[in-house]
């Protein structure tokens, strides 16, 4: 059976824009990159791996704007990521009820990182936190002694850490995001709930493995489109991984949700997994209400 209509959908990577401009999500890695294409040419750092990029034209109003957006496909809540600006205040304040956020995270800040983090979450009420490994400058591992405060902080608070696993889609080194690095964080930190972003390909049956392995591990789906889900992962979800793999998207940072929920229709997960994929397990990781 294709994706059942009825299921209120927790989108899990979704981003609320802040201007028709998105130069500024190069920002925080951009000395890394050294190609010409990428710098003059691209609109947003991995460009050359998606079609059609979802463009806003002219908004008054985006956080209303996004809001639509999940209305028309079915999205009851969607997890953005935290800024200290008016756009994430108000996204709090009108739709409290239909975002959740998590907070980017700089591992070479220290100290400084951890108490942000604890300020935040006093005055926001996180979901989680996350970090972009091979975007960090400079990079920094996801099994690094500096992501380790991160982490402790993280699991002191009780909030799940969203980290980039796998090749980075911007031309920049892989090292930092091998998934092999997760193995150490899962041991070590045993009560915390790790959540894979971004593939983790070409590594995705090693992150099968490593999610038999550690029941505080999880994958979420996001910057993929449905059609190209790694049948590695779209396995083990049909098998014993049903309660490990999250629906996240990526709107309107790549795909549009139209691309994502056309696609959708022919992922051949089983009709029990729909329900965990598209809402349960969002709930469980991230301790919604």
């Amino acid at each position: 059976m294709g994706m059942p209509k009825d299921i209120k959908i927790i989108d899990c990577m979704l981003g609320i824009p802040d201007a028709e401009d998105r130069s500024a999500w190069f920002d925080p890695f951009r000395p890394l990159i050294k190609d010409q294409q990428t710098l003059e040419q691209f609109a947003m750092p991995a460009q050359y791996m998606f079609k059609d990029i979802p463009q806003t034209g002219k908004v008054d109003d985006f956080v209303s704007w996004t809001v639509e957006q999940m209305d028309q496909h079915g999205i009851d809540k969607a997890l953005v990521g935290w800024n200290d600006n008016p756009t994430s205040y108000r996204a709090k304040e009108m739709f409290g009820d239909r975002f959740f956020f998590d907070l980017p995270c700089d591992p070479n800040k220290g100290m400084e990182e951890v108490r942000r983090i604890k300020r935040i979450h006093a005055e926001v009420g996180l979901s989680a936190i996350s970090v972009f490994p091979a975007g960090t400058l400079p990079q920094v591992a996801i099994n690094h002694k500096y992501m380790f405060p991160l982490y402790a902080c993280a699991a002191e608070l009780g909030l799940p850490v969203l980290l980039n696993a796998g090749i980075p889609g911007p031309r920049i080194p892989m090292e930092t995001q091998k998934v092999e690095h997760l193995d150490e964080v899962c041991w070590f930190f045993p009560e915390l709930k790790v959540v894979m972003r971004h593939g983790a390909e070409p590594w995705e049956a090693l992150a099968v493995k490593l999610m038999l392995k550690w029941p505080n591990l999880y994958y979420s789906t996001s910057a993929f489109a449905p059609k190209h889900y790694p049948k590695a992962i779209i396995d083990y979800a049909n098998t014993r991984g049903a309660d490990k793999i999250i629906y996240a998207g990526y709107f309107p940072m790549g795909l549009s949700l139209d691309r994502i929920f056309s696609d959708m229709q022919n992922v051949p997960f089983k009709d029990e997994v729909w329900p965990k994929f598209l809402r349960e397990n969002a709930i469980k990781v991230f301790d919604l209400k």
